[in-house]
């Protein structure tokens, strides 16, 4: 979080983050992550380490939330710590920023039901596929070393 706050929209930087959820605290269960004690109004970082250690994730202006289509603003962005900070913003071409739902939460979009950050969750505890890709959205590159790759850890921060 210290890493990032450089990157924030300016009124959040000096702000106190609170951890809402974490795989090692709360499980892999997609509801439960949706079930965190955010303020509807209160951005989030989610924040992803793969078990090849790299770091990466997106910030939302929105809290992280089930929803029946994309929801988010402008001041949404993707970021990787593969090595060094990297930052892939907005680019106005679509505004496919954040969208969730019991099954996915997916972030940024732009072929077809593809996004630049998605996981697959077909029931509680049981995340499948996630995936980071290069689109439209944000122009990001892949945020991992791998298009496909597994999560070892998750984390969803947000302001007091």
């Amino acid at each position: 979080v210290p890493q990032l706050g450089p990157q924030l929209p300016p009124r959040l930087t000096q702000q106190p983050w609170h951890l809402l959820f974490s795989t090692g605290r709360d499980g892999f269960s997609l509801r439960t992550l949706y079930r965190s004690r955010a303020r509807p109004d209160s951005p989030a970082l989610l924040l992803i380490r793969d078990t090849e250690a790299q770091t990466f994730g997106a910030f939302s202006a929105s809290a992280i939330r089930s929803s029946s289509g994309f929801y988010g603003t402008g001041e949404t962005f993707l970021f990787s710590f593969c090595p060094e900070l990297k930052v892939f913003r907005w680019t106005g071409r679509n505004d496919f920023f954040v969208k969730g739902d019991v099954n996915l939460l997916m972030v940024g979009g732009g072929r077809g039901t593809q996004a630049a950050l998605w996981s697959w969750v077909q029931a509680p505890g049981d995340v499948l596929n996630p995936k980071t890709l290069a689109l439209v959205t944000f122009d990001n590159e892949t945020l991992s070393h791998r298009e496909e790759f597994c999560i070892q850890d998750l984390e969803v921060w947000g302001l007091a």
